[in-house]
């Protein structure tokens, strides 16, 4: 009888969902807390170091129950589905939260944004309102999920390359 190789998919799913709660359970307390309003960002740090360490925890199961054999396509399979999957999992509930739960709440960061930079009284008003357009694009649910999901891609594609290198085997 033919003994079944694992697959990438079968690994990373469940991690990558784990990943992406992780990532909302953040945010979610962030906005709970009302320390989303004031831009407190050392929250996500929690998300950037379980980031790579998820990745690696991955791989390296998928080479144990691959009889201690990973090639370095196969890391980044695992891995960039991993990013992948958290990333959609975090998107699906941006959407719900944006849409659904806080309908307002891409409005009152746009405005807090505009606030904070006229408070500063560095920058001329001209300036604040290029500034206020690129903010005003990256709050559109659409191009930020886009670009959380390249981002988590390509920063997945880094951490497995690592990883399959730091693991592979020398067969």
């Amino acid at each position: 009888m033919e003994e079944l190789k694992p697959t990438p998919g079968k690994f990373a799913l469940n991690n990558g969902i784990y990943l992406g709660l992780a990532m909302i359970l953040i945010n979610v307390a962030l906005y709970v807390s009302g320390l989303v309003y004031d831009g407190v960002q050392w929250p996500n740090v929690i998300y950037y170091i379980l980031f790579p360490i998820v990745i690696f925890y991955t791989i390296s199961k998928f080479k144990k129950a691959n009889a201690n054999e990973l090639t370095i396509g196969f890391a980044i399979k695992v891995g960039l589905a991993v990013a992948i999957v958290s990333a959609l999992v975090y998107v699906v509930y941006g959407l719900i939260f944006v849409y659904v739960i806080d309908p307002g709440f891409m409005d009152q960061m746009v405005e807090i944004s505009r606030e904070k930079m006229l408070e500063r009284g560095d920058i001329p008003a001209e300036a604040v309102e290029q500034q206020m357009k690129f903010v005003e694009m990256f709050t559109n649910p659409w191009v930020a999920n886009t670009f959380w999901i390249a981002m988590s891609a390509l920063f997945g594609l880094i951490y497995s390359l690592i990883g399959g290198l730091v693991m592979r085997s020398n067969k």
